[in-house]
């Protein structure tokens, strides 16, 4: 026979932290890799995705 596995369920304020945050404008950006940096009109532009909801922006530098 196998063991049992105690199964936690997530309270609804752990579900709601990441949808809550980015909605409200806090998101937590990162660097996407597979696409350092792009040339758009004589700057270099930096691709940035959210990890939490997936949204993404462009940084000239």
């Amino acid at each position: 026979m196998g063991k049992i596995v105690p199964f936690r369920k997530p309270s609804l304020k752990e579900k709601a932290k990441a949808h809550t945050l980015c909605k409200n404008g806090f998101h937590k950006w990162k660097m996407v890799t597979k696409q350092p940096f792009d040339v758009k009109q004589g700057r270099l532009v930096t691709l940035f995705r959210c990890t939490r909801c997936g949204k993404e922006k462009n940084k000239a530098i």
